[in-house]
């Protein structure tokens, strides 16, 4: 069992920057791999917006924020960070943690836990 707990979020100017933090419970978080999602308001469905490999050495990232967003995780804290730059108003959103079992999960059904979310709010 892991539980997730994310912290960070806020209210934040287009431009600015965030970092997000997911911390689990438990001694297995270093054999997840650990994806942030986000579900925007109206959306439907939680979106893949990165996921980081075990070890950290793979990642991947949605194409809105290639370049902009990175994700790293310090295991012996049992923690994931999402730095967020140069954000904008279409990155409003809840953003959730999940921890999954494969090497870089991207769908919503390969993940096993996940988190409560935590808002992020971008004001143009």
């Amino acid at each position: 069992q892991v539980q997730l707990v994310e912290s960070g979020g806020g209210l934040v100017q287009a431009g600015d920057s965030l970092t997000l933090s997911c911390t689990a419970s438990g001694r297995t978080f270093s054999r997840y791999a650990m994806g942030w999602f986000r579900q925007a308001p109206g959306d439907l469905e939680r979106k893949l917006v990165t996921v980081i490999s075990v070890n950290g050495d793979n990642t991947r990232y949605a194409d809105s924020v290639k370049g902009r967003f990175t994700v790293s995780r310090h295991n012996a804290k049992n923690t994931v960070y999402l730095q967020m730059n140069s954000l904008k108003p279409e990155d409003t959103a809840v953003y959730y943690c999940a921890a999954g079992a494969s090497w870089l999960p991207t769908r919503k059904l390969e993940y096993d836990y996940w988190g409560q979310g935590t808002q992020v709010t971008v004001s143009s």
